[in-house]
């Protein structure tokens, strides 16, 4: 629920942030500058084979570009900045973090859960193409810097009797600082549908499952 709530606000506040801005600026200001948020869930692949994953794991981008036209076309080259946030929600908890290799360990309580969290600076590079009937296409590929990824697990404590607690930890050192991957959008307007597919792993090699997200979801641009 509070994820939901935080995806609700980020929404209305793009929205409104782009209704302000595209009363004042001009229509050639406008297609030089795109801002948006993708709304997404991942889909994480090379998992282990005990680890059962929620169905949606959500997550969500907020981004700035500038486009560069191409000549006279429709077509245009754009770079911008970003911040990324994955999560990946699981009935596995993470055990050995200080240790050289992550470890998963199933958890059989349907009260139990865990959460992985990842932020990333991003740096996206994309080529569009809009036509006249306002419908887009573009295909670029984006490079992610790690800014912060923590765990979250609630559950009986390990090694205790049962009694629910909360365990945080702010820090996974085996996680690779370094993420990239291709991108997708098409759509009408504001609206596109959203895809990325990353090519790196989120763990270092030998440190950790060698796994990776492909994201698909919504992105709204307001202007």
């Amino acid at each position: 629920m509070k994820n939901l709530k935080i995806l609700f606000s980020i929404l209305l506040v793009s929205l409104f942030i782009g209704n302000s801005f595209s009363q004042v600026i001009s229509e050639s200001a406008r297609r030089k500058i795109t801002v948006g948020a993708d709304f997404f869930t991942d889909i994480w692949q090379g998992k282990p084979v005990s680890m059962k994953l929620r169905t949606i794991n959500q997550g969500f981008n907020i981004f700035a570009m500038y486009n560069l036209q191409l000549a006279e076309s429709n077509s245009s080259f754009s770079v911008g900045l970003g911040v990324d946030n994955n999560n990946m929600y699981s009935n596995t908890r993470i055990e050995n973090l200080n240790g050289d290799t992550i470890k998963f360990i199933p958890i059989t309580d349907v009260y139990q859960r865990c959460k992985i969290n990842l932020t990333y600076l991003s740096l996206p590079f994309e080529f569009k193409i809009r036509l006249k009937s306002e419908i887009k296409f573009s295909a670029g590929f984006k490079i992610r810097y790690l800014i912060s990824s923590k765990d979250k697990y609630i559950g009986d404590q390990p090694g205790e009797a049962k009694g629910k607690t909360m365990i945080k930890r702010k820090t996974i050192s085996q996680t690779e600082d370094w993420a990239y991957g291709f991108t997708l959008r098409f759509g009408y307007k504001s609206f596109n549908l959203f895809g990325y597919y990353q090519l790196s792993n989120i763990f270092k090699k030998g440190k950790g499952p060698q796994m990776y997200p492909i994201s698909v979801g919504l992105t709204i641009t307001p202007f």
